[in-house]
């Protein structure tokens, strides 16, 4: 008992410790590198739960033995300050396994995120099984035991051979019965994410790290609020295409930008795969704000107001600060929606610092 209580005391404490160092640990990037499938191993620095320690201390000093009448008080030996050679204690971190659920569970809560409003629940359904019905036959690992007796009981009594003196009840074969499953549908939401990323010549290895680290956290939260999800990866230049998620962090490419493309593949992946009405559907764009032309942005807009929007439940925008990307999609984007579309949500992420309060941006609306 004492054991669990410590226990539950660790817990609490290390769960403190890394809400207390989460923007850190969202900033950092080695820290994706520890992720499996289920949990994460986070860096921590030693914890040492309070506890008495017993033992003989001669050494004497205030509160230990008679003391003598004029005996000065000073402060006792202090540890760790003695010799020149390994100076007090080192510095000693411990990792911790935790799991993605409490992982998202903490982000939640520190950035006070709303549970996401599902859709499609009437659309999607998963098989349950609900053992609640009694069958002849079955498989002896469903032996139902009282129902098996029960009807032994039965059939000794009206046999007249049961023996209130001698109750003894010995089943047959036709007295056994086995519990059986009903197989029944429940709704589920399932979820699509689309990601897009610029990859034309401004966007550098940073900006890129600084969208796979936006991601990470991202995955991190809608996992937990959908039994189902799926990613699909745009990558663009003045042209799009699709890839796979190592790909889609690692491409090194050049050349101008044509952010209309990304759009118009990412309906297309709609239409093909993704009916609205019975998928949860995220689009996140990241791009430096660099675009080819004006005629360009207006078809961006364009397929964003007509198309996208319609479908999705949220679309967002992070732009990535670099030194050569203009900036100036953000602004296009700001000027036609700002706050008048619930369905979209612009983030400017200057750096890594900057990507916890994107975070909070993109999933405060609970859409």
């Amino acid at each position: 008992m004492k054991m669990e209580t410590d226990l539950n005391r660790f817990h609490k404490i290390v769960r403190g410790k890394i809400k207390q160092e989460l923007k850190k640990f969202i900033a950092n990037g080695s820290l994706i590198g520890r992720h499996g499938k289920e949990t994460i191993s986070i860096p921590l620095p030693r914890i040492d739960i309070p506890h008495f320690s017993f033992g003989n201390n001669n050494k004497g000093g205030l509160g230990q033995g008679n003391g003598k009448v004029g005996e000065k008080i000073g402060p006792g030996e202090q540890e760790g300050q003695a010799g020149a050679a390994g100076e007090g204690p080192g510095q000693h971190s411990l990792e911790v396994d935790v799991s993605l659920e409490d992982l998202s569970k903490m982000l939640g809560e520190e950035l006070a995120l709303p549970r996401i409003e599902l859709k499609g629940q009437k659309n999607l359904s998963s098989e349950h099984r609900k053992y609640g019905s009694v069958h002849r036959r079955g498989p002896e690992s469903l032996h139902h035991f009282r129902r098996t007796y029960k009807e032994a009981l039965k059939r000794s009594v009206i046999s007249g051979e049961y023996n209130p003196e001698e109750p003894l009840i010995v089943p047959i074969k036709a007295d056994k019965r086995y519990r059986s499953f009903t197989v029944t549908r429940q709704p589920v939401a399932n979820a699509v994410i689309l990601y897009m990323m610029d990859v034309s010549g401004s966007m550098g290895d940073e900006q890129k790290e600084i969208v796979r680290l936006t991601s990470f956290w991202l995955d991190t939260w809608l996992s937990q609020q959908y039994k189902g999800i799926e990613r699909r990866f745009i990558i663009h230049d003045a042209t799009a295409r699709e890839v796979d998620e190592p790909t889609f962090f690692r491409t090194k490419e050049s050349g101008g930008t044509l952010i209309s493309s990304a759009y118009r593949l990412a309906v297309k992946l709609m239409e093909s795969h993704y009916p609205p009405q019975d998928w949860n559907i995220y689009l996140f764009h990241f791009s430096d704000g660099d675009n080819w032309s004006g005629n360009d942005t207006a078809e961006c807009l364009k397929l964003l107001g007509e198309q996208l929007l319609p479908a999705a439940n949220l679309f967002c925008y992070g732009q990535v600060e670099s030194r050569y990307g203009s900036g100036q999609f953000l602004r296009d984007l700001v000027k036609q929606f700002g706050d008048k579309h619930d369905k979209v949500t612009l983030a400017q992420i200057k750096d890594r610092e900057a990507i916890m309060g994107a975070l909070k941006t993109f999933l405060g609306k609970g859409k």
